[in-house]
């Protein structure tokens, strides 16, 4: 279908395709109102026939818009012409991180996918505390800039396909390699599947490929499943200790042993680009109660409760003390058990991993008491994330829930978690003073201060990586406690520095090959100096050895000489004299004559007597560059032109 001229929404026309995907087309566009080129995702033919994938994909997209980062990929509206569906989202230029792998056919710098890792884990902090997760973080998902900024896209909607469009998705397939075990079995996802693949991701950057692969996509994820990644290390030894333990944790089949949150593994990744041999990176060591918990999940699609670790905690002490006094009896019940396992482990794992789902009710504004009875009527668990402090909750309900509650969509798995953000009523609170501050010091100082931190990052050429820029909330104001307070974090400039190098004597060619190799911006002058070379360069705006942030701009002073060119001067004495003859008495016109005389700068080119009547007076001359042309009568200036010899050679007087 060719939608190029196609106006959507009324605002948005479509200029040309720029890309295909697995779920949709990718258009360049221009939108009317903001004067602007932005990108339009249309969703193909096969998924919009699926009302239930519709539906999710247009609360996905509208979830996702809310984000509001540097590394994420804006999305500006949501919408439907007819039987199009589409999302309107910002124009990046640049390649994806699959592009950039491909074409190197090798490991990148570890350095450079550390700061792209920094990067994305930075997008998924804030869409993980947002609620979102991503659920398909692959290489083709990231878009590296032209100015090197690592950009994520696609949030939400692949939690759109993996719930309503499981026949639709052998279109996007190609994710597999970087699914986490539990997505690929089909089991329950979170943020921490998110980190397992960004880990998928840094190990293909860091070795050139990726920890899994097979001829089949089924076989690879089975692969996922069953077996351990070779470490990136061993492939590429240049990769550093800590960078290779990072990576390795983010691959860890137990979630429990995985980073548990993207703010602890953004951590670690900063810590490595300053040290990157350190050993800082904590491995978790194997819990057995948590695998207990892992297995109930896997195989019932629920974790058994505090309460419950509890009692079985201490039933756990029971039979190990049970074991040590009847070591021939406990061999043979194991071995019992082993058989039973082996004999119904498959059956458990196919029939036992997909718990029906049940009806989430919505407990937003209820109490505390009400919302966990309405919770666990549903067959679900009910866990108090946390209390906070609330200006329009009252104290003791629930401030929000998670998952969130949508009318349409509200089906979770039987035995899942719901848990809930209690409000701690009102209260005053005063606003510190955080600028300037390490980012970690600023959040603790607002959180001591009874409020939150909200965290904005961005780039900044005078603010150190890691300090604060600015804060939304003057110091000192009167709030609530449990505001948020709006903080910008500097992540350096994110640009690379440059050295400028002196290209004074050198042709105009090679000048603007050695300043646009080194990554700057050159634009051109010209000047003349007859006691130089034509061609050359005279002079630079940037002076050699300065450091400037790459694609500044640089100007270059060339030599011009001017050429020696052939012009002609055109007199019409009647007209510039505004000359009419007498007539004598039988009428005949008395015709005087005049001297006439025209100069080119300090040159006489034309000096005689002429009719005052004549219209046709030429000359010819040559000159360069500009110069002054003159036109005397009878010794009295009547006319003064300045001509440009590269622009006109003609010059005329009437």
């Amino acid at each position: 279908m060719n939608l190029e001229g196609k106006l959507l929404g009324n605002r948005y026309e479509i200029v040309e395709k720029i890309g295909n995907g697995g779920m949709s087309t990718v258009y360049k566009a221009t939108d009317k109102v903001l004067k602007r080129y932005v990108a339009v995702k249309i969703l193909r033919d096969e998924f919009t026939t699926d009302e239930e994938f519709v539906k999710r994909f247009e609360a996905e997209a509208q979830s996702a818009a809310r984000l509001t980062h540097a590394n994420i990929v804006s999305i500006y509206d949501v919408g439907v012409e007819g039987n199009l569906h589409y999302i309107v989202m910002e124009l990046i230029q640049g390649k994806t991180l699959k592009e950039i792998i491909i074409e190197e056919r090798g490991p990148l710098p570890w350095k450079w996918s550390v700061n792209v890792a920094v990067q994305i884990a930075s997008a998924l902090e804030i869409a993980h505390r947002n609620n979102i997760v991503h659920r398909d973080i692959k290489p083709h998902n990231i878009i590296i800039t032209e100015d090197g900024i690592a950009k994520v896209t696609d949030f939400g909607i692949a939690k759109a396909v993996s719930n309503s469009t499981i026949t639709a998705f052998g279109t996007t397939i190609g994710s597999v390699h970087y699914f986490s075990p539990e997505h690929a079995r089909g089991g329950f996802t979170d943020a921490k599947s998110d980190l397992y693949s960004l880990g998928v991701v840094m190990y293909e950057m860091v070795t050139g490929r990726v920890p899994f692969d097979a001829d089949t996509p089924v076989s690879v994820a089975l692969k996922h499943m069953q077996e351990e990644p070779e470490e990136p290390i061993d492939i590429n030894p240049s990769v550093p200790t800590a960078i290779n333990k990072i990576i390795m944790k983010a691959l860890q089949k137990d979630t429990t042993l995985r980073y548990q949150s993207s703010t602890e593994m953004l951590r670690d990744l900063k810590k490595s680009l300053k040290n990157p041999d350190g050993d800082f990176v904590q491995e978790l060591e194997y819990d057995k109660t948590a695998r207990t918990q892992k297995i109930n999940m896997d195989m019932y699609g629920e974790i058994e409760g505090t309460t419950t670790n509890n009692k079985k905690r201490k039933q756990e002490g029971k039979f190990k003390q049970f074991i040590k006094n009847h070591k021939v009896l406990s061999i043979f019940v194991g071995l019992i058990l082993l058989f039973s396992l082996s004999l119904g482990g498959t059956l458990a794992v196919l029939n036992a991993t997909n718990p029906p789902e049940v009806a989430m009710p919505n407990v937003v504004g209820k109490s505390k008491e009400e919302a966990q009875k309405e919770i666990e009527a549903a067959k679900l668990q009910f866990e108090v994330e946390k209390e906070e402090y609330n200006k329009e909750v009252e104290e003791g309900h629930v401030i929000s829930q998670k998952p969130t509650y949508m009318e349409r969509f509200n089906k979770v798995k039987e035995g899942s978690i719901v848990s809930v953000i209690i409000s701690k009523g009102k209260e005053k609170a005063t606003v510190p003073n955080v600028k300037g501050k390490e980012k970690e010091e600023a959040i603790k100082l607002i959180e001591d201060a009874k409020l939150k931190a909200e965290v904005v990052e961005e780039t900044s050429k005078t603010v150190k990586e890691g300090f604060i820029i600015s804060q939304e909330t003057e110091p000192d104001t009167e709030v609530f406690a449990g505001d948020s307070v709006i903080i910008h974090v500097s992540t350096g400039t994110g640009i690379k520095q440059i050295s400028v190098v002196s290209v004074i004597g050198q042709s105009e060619a090679n000048a603007k090959k050695t300043l646009g190799d080194l990554g700057l911006k050159v634009n051109v002058a010209y000047d003349e100096d007859t006691s130089k070379d034509n061609g050359v360069v005279l002079k630079q705006s940037l002076e050699a050895g300065k450091v400037v942030d790459e694609g500044t701009s640089i100007t270059i002073t060339v030599n011009k000489l001017a050429e020696m060119k052939s012009g002609t001067v055109s007199v019409n004495l009647k007209s510039l004299l505004n000359y009419t003859p007498e007539k004598d008495e039988d009428g005949k016109e008395i015709v005087e004559k005049a001297k006439v005389r025209i100069t080119v700068g300090e040159d006489t080119i034309y000096n005689q007597q002429d009719a005052k009547t004549k219209t046709d007076i030429t000359s010819n001359f040559n000159a360069k560059g500009t110069v002054t042309i003159k036109v005397y009568v009878d010794d009295i200036l009547k006319g003064t032109k300045e001509i440009n010899m590269n622009n006109t050679t003609n010059c005329t007087f009437e």
